[in-house]
């Protein structure tokens, strides 16, 4: 285990001890420039290193007074810095100890047990006391004025500037429940903001709720706070599970928060930039997009709720976090690789036959999921696909295939070089209806439209097959094992 970074600046500086940051001092554009540098960091190989943009030029052409930090969590080293610890799998291990609670047995087992409790009750956030830092500097009324904030117009058809990285604070308006979810942002004017929630979120079943009871929705748009929070945000934790909570099980250590000052939400106290408003369920929806998004197209202009801000709050030199997302590979790769780590054996906890899974930056995240499987049964693949489907997020996958537990499905390489020797297409593919990706173009309705399964297992006789299935060719060890011996000699580059 690393050491808990608390706060942004403390995660930017262990960047930059790492090696891994680059300050760019030159004065660089917020409209299309920044996003192309950082396009281009960040398909370098390993994800290129993090940037910090010490000039922002604002639209009005002046030099923005919020330094912008891009690509913070795009490499494996920094995803898992970000989380305070060496590899990622180290928070699976750690949630598959925690599922593991047996009753114990016996007053050793009881003793036993304690650690285990003990470090559940640290998780929970906790107000912070004074004046937190998040609000050293507060705008309200006249001085308002988003234009100040390095907001990034990231492609050329982008209906304007869009806040990429944020961390939306709202409440379930029945239970109370908190719910914090990264949400894009676009930029209106100086003090409204358009909020991008996907009907599938928890923020927008919040807004649903507010909207029938006629009253009116706080939100709370956090741009820059502790890394393992900002990483919660995107998170797919099941409804009414509280994200602070989370971050605060990932960081070892509670996250404190403070009160807002105009809106009945909690915020993380160190957060860099926080902007509070509300929605009005009586006005109309406005319209939000075009975005370049993640899959690597346009999503197109929809509807969506209007945010009035009614304060930004700041603390004193805050450093402005953004990302871009466009065409595969870029930042959100680690963080979605992150959450295949962390939430893995929550999946196997539903799932048991499940050995790994793994969702390429190609696919978009949804567009594809390569599962292994201890296979135990005929048609052990489609229970598999019936099983994620029914999960969650993972509902939306758009294809989903199944290999045997050998397959290393991290490498896309080997998985579907095994599964397409493995398949007889018409048997072994399978096609349902459901619920999809907002940001699908290509189904044949919003949100609605077909899945495809493919078993790439190797068939058993119950399955209908009754011809001999070959092994995989691979060299003896004993031919290995003497070639190893000589192979310096021979000369043969191996770069």
């Amino acid at each position: 285990m690393t050491k808990t970074l608390d706060t942004l600046p403390e995660f930017i500086a262990a960047i930059e001890a790492a090696g891994e940051l680059v300050r760019i001092t030159r004065p660089v554009s917020v409209h299309l420039e920044m996003c192309e540098i950082a396009d281009r960091t960040m398909k370098l190989p390993g994800g290129g290193p993090a940037l910090l943009f010490e000039k922002p030029v604002l639209r009005d052409g002046s030099i923005s007074q919020f330094p912008v930090a891009i690509n913070l969590f795009g490499s494996m080293t920094r995803m898992a810095m970000s989380l305070g610890v060496e590899k990622l799998d180290e928070h699976g291990d750690r949630i598959t100890k925690l599922l593991d609670l047996k009753v114990p047995e016996g007053l050793l087992g009881k003793l036993q047990l304690l650690p285990r409790l003990m470090e559940v009750a640290k998780f929970p956030p906790r107000m912070a006391s004074g004046t937190p830092s998040c609000q050293e500097v507060v705008w309200q009324g006249d001085e308002i004025d988003l234009d100040k904030l390095p907001v990034l117009t990231t492609w050329p058809e982008d209906g304007g500037p869009f806040m990429t990285m944020t961390a939306v604070v709202s409440k379930d308006p029945k239970r109370g429940i908190r719910n914090v979810g990264m949400y894009r942002v676009q930029q209106l004017g100086k003090r409204e903001v358009a909020m991008h929630w996907q009907r599938h979120k928890s923020g927008a079943e919040h807004w649903r709720q507010m909207a029938e009871k006629g009253e009116k929705m706080p939100v709370c748009i956090i741009i820059g706070s502790d890394p393992a929070s900002m990483y919660s945000a995107s998170a797919p934790l099941p409804p009414g599970i509280d994200e602070f909570i989370f971050a605060g099980f990932l960081r070892k250590s509670p996250v404190k928060l403070a009160k807002a000052v105009t809106c009945d939400l909690e915020v993380p106290a160190d957060a860099e930039i926080v902007i509070e408003g509300y929605i009005d369920p009586a006005e109309e929806l406005v319209v939000e997009g075009p975005f370049g998004d993640h899959t690597g197209f346009y999503s197109e202009a929809d509807l969506y709720p209007k945010v009035h801000v009614t304060a930004v709050t700041m603390r004193k030199n805050a450093v402005y976090s953004a990302t871009i997302v466009g065409r595969p590979p870029m930042e959100d790769f680690y963080l979605g690789h992150a959450t295949e780590r962390i939430f893995l054996p929550l999946l196997k906890l539903t799932t048991p036959e499940i050995v790994d899974y793994h969702m390429p930056a190609e696919g978009g995240f949804h567009n594809l999921v390569l599962v292994s499987i201890r296979k135990q049964y005929p048609g052990h693949a489609y229970k598999t696909m019936n099983a994620l489907w029914g999960a969650g997020l993972m509902s939306l996958a758009k294809v989903i295939v199944v290999v045997d537990e050998w397959v290393d499905v991290r490498n896309p390489q080997e998985a579907w070089w095994v599964a397409l020797n493995n398949i007889d297409p018409e048997r072994d593919t399978r096609f349902t209806m459901g619920p999809v990706d907002v940001l699908d173009h290509a189904s044949r309705a919003f949100t609605y439209g077909s899945k495809m399964g493919i078993d790439g297992t190797k068939k058993w006789p119950e399955e209908g097959f009754t011809r001999n299935w070959p092994t995989v060719i691979e060299m003896d060890d004993a031919t290995k094992a003497k070639v190893d011996g000589y192979w310096t000699s021979l000369g043969i580059e191996t770069k």
